[in-house]
């Protein structure tokens, strides 16, 4: 089975932390090149450092604030105009506060709106015509499994990847013809620091510890704990691979079961 990813380069979205810096780590050890792509230039040119090099890998990064679409789209832009050419995206970055849907204003699911699906469609758009020279794309959208099962007090959130979702699918179709495919990786209960905000919020509110909290969560995940950001990585770097190459327009759950769905 061919994973490899010797001669191919990596944008990954959101890598600093977390599941973004799992996947960019994976993808390293797979052959990639990195461009780390998030806000923190420190803590990239730190993160850069330390990616796993052989073959002569050279891993980058460029800064840029996913708050502000315009800083992606210049960003990406100028990196492209000066010759780069990426084989594998991958779209991530921190989800919106959490919150009924119902009080969230119009500005909240604007704002998230902005920060997810326009700054997915702006990367994707500008690098298409790398993949398309290349004869090789992956794209994969890290995503939520309130895709396929809202979760309680993440009505922003819920809506706004159920939009990616459908946003993906329908690229995965249009893009399909020239080898590109786009996939989705839906983490569930994932041990990171935005799990670990989450849980704090929602103590604070019900007048809990986030211990109590996050015990309540392991409950309803049958694996009976939850996931590490390098068990998703692992799927993102199947998908990115050439063994992934019939794999077209899904959704994969990393939840350790925890799902209600097929």
């Amino acid at each position: 089975m061919n994973i490899s990813l010797e001669g191919k380069r990596a944008l990954v979205c959101g890598s600093t932390q977390g599941i973004g810096h799992a996947s960019a780590v994976a993808l390293a050890e797979l052959g990639a090149e990195i461009t780390l792509l998030a806000r923190n230039s420190e803590r990239l040119e730190q993160v850069c450092a330390d990616l796993p090099r052989s073959h002569d890998q050279n891993h980058d990064w460029i800064a840029a604030d996913f708050s502000e679409p315009a800083s992606v789209s210049a960003a990406i832009s100028g990196a492209v105009a000066s010759g780069y050419r990426w084989q594998v995206l991958v779209n991530n970055t921190g989800g919106p506060p959490g919150g009924k849907a119902i009080d969230a204003s119009h500005e909240h699911f604007l704002d998230a709106f902005k920060a997810h699906l326009i700054n997915n469609q702006t990367l994707v758009q500008e690098l298409l015509p790398g993949f398309r020279a290349s004869k090789y794309g992956r794209v994969i959208n890290i995503i939520s499994t309130s895709v396929k099962a809202p979760i309680s007090g993440l009505g922003v959130s819920n809506t706004i990847r159920g939009a990616v979702a459908s946003w993906a699918k329908t690229l995965a179709s249009e893009l399909a013809v020239d080898n590109i495919t786009v996939n989705n990786v839906l983490p569930g209960f994932t041990d990171t620091a935005r799990l670990s905000q989450l849980f704090a919020a929602k103590a604070e509110k019900l007048g809990k510890t986030p211990d109590e909290i996050r015990a309540e969560a392991v409950s309803a995940i049958p694996a009976g704990r939850l996931g590490e950001p390098e068990e998703v990585a692992a799927a993102v770097a199947f998908l990115a691979s050439p063994a992934a190459s019939y794999i077209n327009g899904i959704n994969i759950p990393v939840d350790g079961g925890r799902l209600p769905t097929l």
